[in-house]
């Protein structure tokens, strides 16, 4: 599946790109910051009202308020300085870590903070993703973008296998040492991110309030593009089994918490490896009909994950899922890139935000509502042959999408 060409730049080009570099390193420590900081403000949401419902809003009100700002985010992403937005991302979560870290001794650490600073983190987010997304081909050149994509997409997922654990472990011993770590953490993302120059140029087609919607038509009347995004969106809503995985690792798979952290942990790495190795061997022919393929060996890894009573074969159909799924995600994020102007990225991006945060959140509630009336195999297995259906009705729905040969937009060559 993956491929070298003698025209390719060797992977250590990259290297040689000290912007990308620095935001690179920017996007790992803040991502783990706020991994991190996300695992603690759970566990003493927890410790202070002991409510699982209390637990829910702590998402709810992170992703609620990023839905609503993510249009106009990318609006203001495609007028304004890209990586200060992302570096103001990063000084605002810091800050919201010293507020936490002086929380606890001054007796204010109250359930309604917690749903305040979650709030905070939901906005933040909402510009932090398509200003990075946005940003990453000012940063390197175009036959680089396949491995920049590629290198990034890995430092995001060894960040959330890394985050959480080093959150958990930290908070044994006590939760201010996990807000000081975030925080530093984000306060090293902010200095590096000030540090990143591009030639940077307003876009003049975001001078009106109008304007906040023309990602969305965009995407709308650029059909691999919309097929991409909504293959992705399609595949992680039905196929999706995280919201299930308590229940696979206690009842059917009995493995304890162990065991689940174990689930969690295999479809990033699986990422992780696969990312990896198109870093090193980018995709470069038939990217159209391998996304599909990879959709459907995802839907084909759920199958076989919900009819598995083995820890260990469901630990690699994890694994694979997750591999098969970064390969549509690197494909996707660069068709993005490449079709896009430039100064249409921080809208496009921010409706591949919308795409992203509606499949992980609506994917959660459809699991959880098809496993109340199948049980947690029949959800699983049913989301699987969803998947497999989408994967087989986007050849007909999208057809220059399955036929794209190559990532390279033929107007930009």
């Amino acid at each position: 599946m993956l491929t070298s060409t003698g025209s390719a730049a060797p992977f250590s080009e990259l290297l040689t790109h000290t912007a990308f570099v620095r935001f690179w390193l920017a996007r790992l420590f803040g991502t783990v910051a706020n991994q991190m900081l996300m695992v603690a403000v759970a566990w003493q949401m927890y410790d202070i009202t002991g409510s699982a419902w209390d637990l829910g809003l702590v998402g709810l009100f992170q992703f609620v308020p990023q839905l609503l700002m993510t249009l106009p985010a990318g609006h203001v992403v495609d007028r304004l300085h890209r990586a200060r937005i992302f570096a103001a991302c990063m000084g605002i979560q810091a800050l919201v870590a010293v507020l936490l870290l002086a929380a606890i001794p001054g007796g204010f650490a109250t359930r309604g903070l917690m749903l305040g600073v979650s709030i905070v983190f939901g906005i933040a987010r909402a510009f932090q993703l398509p200003s990075q997304q946005a940003l990453t081909p000012q940063l390197v050149p175009p036959h680089l973008l396949v491995r920049a994509i590629a290198l990034s997409t890995s430092g995001v997922q060894a960040a959330i296998i890394c985050g959480p654990a080093l959150g958990g472990v930290l908070y044994t011993v006590g939760a201010t040492i996990v807000y000081g770590t975030g925080g530093a953490l984000l306060l090293i993302a902010f200095a590096l991110t000030l540090t990143v120059r591009y030639a940077h140029q307003p876009s003049h087609s975001a001078n009106t309030l109008r304007s906040v919607f023309a990602g969305v038509s965009f995407v709308w009347t650029h059909k691999v593009l919309l097929g991409a995004m909504s293959l992705d969106l399609f595949a992680v809503l039905l196929g999706g089994a995280t919201a299930l995985l308590p229940i696979f690792a206690r009842d059917i798979l009995d493995t304890g918490p162990v065991g689940l952290g174990l689930l969690r942990a295999a479809p990033a790495v699986g990422a992780l490896t696969m990312s990896l190795a198109q870093a090193r061997w980018p995709l470069q022919k038939r990217v159209g009909p391998r996304m599909l393929a990879c959709v459907a060996a995802f839907g084909a890894c759920m199958i076989v994950f919900g009819l598995s009573s083995s820890f260990i074969l469901s630990l690699l159909a994890l694994a694979i899922s997750g591999a098969a799924d970064n390969v549509s995600v690197v494909i996707r994020l660069t068709l993005m890139q490449l079709e896009t102007p430039d100064e249409m990225r921080g809208r496009v991006a921010a409706v591949n935000t919308i795409f992203i945060g509606a499949s992980n959140q609506l994917g959660e509630f459809e699991s959880g509502a098809t496993a109340a009336l199948l049980g947690p195999v029949g959800s699983v297995v049913l989301g699987g042959i969803g998947t497999l259906l989408v994967a087989a009705g986007w050849i007909k729905l999208f057809p220059d999408l399955a036929k794209r040969d190559r990532m390279n937009n033929p107007l930009h060559v």
